[in-house]
């Protein structure tokens, strides 16, 4: 595993005029954590005028707290906390006046040890109130109140820690499986997948759906995108033929068919001008 927090972007579409916006960190769990967690997100804005922000999620479920300034209910003016599943297209929000938003990203396969009765896919496309799912509540006030930004991290560590996270073997399977597909360009197929985890593909669909939430064609489908979107965002250049070659597709035109179909434009909307 990488140490400390990821630096890329992947997902976050038009992540410049986000990060021009909003200010936006990853900070890093306690060690005994990070087997599970990917890192904690941290965005706080300040806004003269409202700002729509879109995300093409991580196969990960989010632990979100969060916070809305004047005009939102009184519930978002006080903050709370929601556990997010995966979401299955893509997220947005539109921010306005301030705010303060804390997330907990978990490994893809990684949340199951917190909540070890829930099968991971029934969260997938809900955001389900945390202190419904989880062992203890949330310490909302711990997280979104201090301007401390170490105070704020150790509370997420304190309440993770005392939820007591138990290894689980099927869990660390998904997990690497899942880390396998992000970081090996090789793998672009379920059987090959399949074979790599030394499972057969039924095995396989199973514990994707209880601990990861999606399918592993899903999975390799989204990081396909994650890389287009990053490179459609970095190189004005980029060669969509070869790319799409490079991401085991048949064709251009099928890349660009799922990614229109997942962002909501094709890609060279998002690609900067030379």
């Amino acid at each position: 595993m990488a140490a400390g927090p990821r630096r890329d972007t992947r997902g976050i579409v038009d992540a410049p005029d986000l990060f021009a916006h909003v200010r936006f960190r990853r900070r890093e769990p306690a060690a005994a954590l990070r087997p599970y967690l990917e890192h904690y997100w941290l965005i706080d804005w300040d806004l003269t005028e409202p700002y729509a922000a879109h995300v093409v999620p991580h196969p990960s479920v989010n632990l979100v707290l969060q916070r809305y300034g004047a005009g939102e209910t009184p519930t978002e003016r006080s903050g709370y906390a929601e556990v997010a599943g995966v979401d299955p297209g893509l997220f947005s929000r539109k921010l306005a006046g301030r705010g303060r938003v804390c997330g907990v990203q978990f490994r893809p396969g990684g949340f199951r040890p917190f909540a070890p009765e829930h099968d991971v896919g029934d969260l997938t496309g809900h955001r389900v109130d945390a202190a419904e799912l989880l062992r203890l509540p949330p310490p909302v006030d711990a997280v979104l109140g201090p301007d401390d930004e170490d105070a704020r991290v150790a509370a997420l560590d304190a309440f993770l820690l005392a939820l007591e996270p138990r290894p689980d073997p099927r869990a660390t399977l998904a997990m690497a499986a899942v880390e396998l597909v992000r970081t090996d360009r090789t793998v672009l197929r379920v059987d090959r997948l399949a074979q790599d985890t030394g499972l057969s593909a039924r095995s396989l669909q199973r514990l994707f759906s209880a601990y990861v939430g999606v399918g592993p064609k899903w999975v390799i489908l989204r990081y396909r995108i994650h890389e287009a979107l990053e490179r459609a965002g970095s190189d004005p250049a980029v060669d969509w033929a070869r790319l799409a070659a490079d991401l085991g597709y048949s064709d251009q035109a099928h890349l660009v068919r799922d990614f229109t179909a997942t962002v909501g434009v094709p890609p060279t909307a998002f690609a900067p001008q030379p």
